[in-house]
């Protein structure tokens, strides 16, 4: 069964996080002394590991002072703000009735104190036998997380996301990479990242993870030996 499991991204595919994380990253620019960026500017943050994101949205290196200050300050602001997110309507149904038959993980490169919160906050916690997620002094990269979900699992066969880090890591653990557009990446982004298949509505995620989830996964890359 492990070999049909499916990983899901969380921000931007389960839940629908955007109002709650716009909302506190820009408090949290303002608290240390900054001015609040407009919206379509922190969304396009959403996704990568927060040094990464608060660092490209403010022109700094994500292991800045600056950048490390505000994002102490949105986690403290976040982790009450977490409880009001929502999911997408259709998606909740959609993956339920999917776990009947798969198991399901989740790899996010939201710190696993954020995640497991949000899957309970949407209605979905305990639907996922893995969630990986990013724990204190640890690698906090989609790669990162993706391969660990993996292992956990004894293995799987499709990632659903909605951004380039999921497709990227993806296809780097030879998984199919399902994007969906309901969430905060763009077609285009997706499927220059390798996207397989491109899911618009959550009614039709079901058939596609069925077709992708039982397909032979792609191909690991081959790895030269060193010295090759």
């Amino acid at each position: 069964m492990t070999a049909d499991a499916v990983l899901f991204d969380l921000d931007g595919v389960l839940a629908d996080s955007r109002r709650p994380i716009i909302d506190c990253v820009n408090q949290a620019l303002v608290d240390v002394g900054l001015e609040a960026r407009p919206e379509v500017e922190v969304e396009r943050t959403i996704g990568p590991p927060a040094p990464i994101g608060f660092g490209e949205l403010l022109g700094l290196a994500p292991d800045s002072a600056t950048v490390t200050e505000a994002i102490r300050r949105y986690r403290a602001l976040y982790v009450e703000a977490l409880w009001d997110t929502p999911s997408y309507p259709g998606v909740p149904q959609a993956v339920r009735t999917l776990a009947e038959e798969r198991l399901l993980g989740v790899a996010t490169s939201k710190p696993l104190r954020y995640a497991e919160p949000v899957l309970e906050a949407i209605g979905l916690a305990g639907v996922f036998a893995v969630v990986a997620g990013p724990v204190p002094d640890g690698p906090d990269d989609k790669h990162a997380m993706v391969a660990q979900a993996v292992e956990r699992l004894g293995g799987a066969s499709a990632m659903v996301g909605d951004r380039r880090y999921d497709m990227e890591a993806a296809v780097g653990q030879g998984l199919a990479a399902i994007g969906v557009t309901w969430g905060f990446g763009s077609a285009r982004e997706l499927l220059d990242a390798g996207a397989d298949v491109l899911v618009d509505q959550p009614a039709d995620l079901l058939a596609v993870v069925r077709r992708m989830g039982r397909a032979t996964p792609r191909a690991m890359p081959e790895i030269p030996p060193i010295g090759g």
